[in-house]
């Protein structure tokens, strides 16, 4: 285990793990994907370009990274609450820049509503929309979504493994972002990345939050739209909608709440590709809402 992966607080029946890094009067809070097996990794090309200006902080979810299962169920309340718990445990006061990636911008938007106080800024990482939620739902019924669910599990077991599946699937899965194979992480940073993610793959954790994608998208959106300053960057990701696209969703939201965004055709996981160019734009949005 490094050194500098973070603390652990306890929180409900476990201990999340909160790692922090950089300088700055507010914290960048990271609030990961579904499924990603080492948030604190899996980000840091991107914060560690923010982090000479700014704090970061980086709250891995019960059943990601180091932490430990925390035995509620994976409503967004919870995870919001949780994520709140676990900052003021480690000391990092609000109010925070949030920089949701993808799942975790229901809890973005249901956090910067409900606590208003809490949060200055959005920076958004190709975050989900309630809107985009909703129209999943109509295609993935919960019928389907168990289906679906059963096949995961099923195909999970086989993989953690680590067998002949886990390389067929390795681009796909682990290497999904691309880290495995870039400069970004260390050889021990990538064996560790790698341990997490056979170790993590299959949580309980991970089969709620997609059994329970449209109804946290949902109780997002009935907080309204989302109020604090926003800055979104959108990728053309393919997801099952009956019309529209998930690009399409994420450009109405963006302008319905008179946020900046920036469109790239360099994948969901565009943190890895384009870390320079993000924190730069980033940084810029910053500037002018904290001045």
């Amino acid at each position: 285990m490094i050194k500098e992966y973070g603390i652990k607080v306890p929180v409900g029946k476990g201990k999340l793990n909160v790692y922090t890094e950089g300088n700055g009067d507010i914290a960048i809070v990271i609030l990961s994907g579904a499924g990603v097996s080492s948030p604190v990794l899996e980000y840091r090309p991107l914060y560690r370009k923010l982090s000479d200006k700014y704090k970061i902080a980086v709250v891995e979810k019960s059943g990601y990274g180091f932490s430990e299962s925390t035995e509620t169920e994976r409503t967004v309340e919870n995870m919001v609450d949780e994520s709140r718990k676990a900052l003021i445990g480690a000391g990092i006061k609000s109010p925070y820049i949030l920089m949701p990636h993808s799942y975790s911008g229901f809890e973005a938007i249901y956090w910067a509503n409900t606590y208003p106080d809490e949060v200055t800024a959005i920076l958004s990482i190709d975050m989900g929309i309630p809107e985009t939620a909703v129209e999943m739902g109509k295609i993935m019924t919960p019928d389907k979504i168990e289906k679906n669910i059963e096949k995961m599990k099923k195909m999970y077991s086989i993989i953690k493994k680590r067998g002949i599946a886990a390389k067929i699937f390795r681009n796909k899965l682990v290497n999904a972002s691309g880290l495995m194979t870039s400069d970004y992480l260390s050889e021990n940073e990538k064996k560790i990345y790698e341990d997490l993610f056979y170790k993590n793959l299959g949580n309980i954790e991970i089969f709620q939050e997609n059994k329970l994608l449209v109804r946290n998208g949902m109780t997002a959106g009935k907080t309204g739209k989302l109020k604090a300053p926003a800055f979104f960057y959108i990728s053309n990701m393919k997801v099952p909608l009956k019309q529209g696209s998930w690009r399409d969703f994420a450009i109405q939201y963006a302008q319905s709440v008179n946020a900046q965004y920036r469109l790239t055709d360099k994948g969901h996981f565009m943190y890895s590709v384009i870390p320079d160019e993000m924190s730069g734009e980033f940084k810029k949005f910053l500037a002018k809402i904290l001045q």
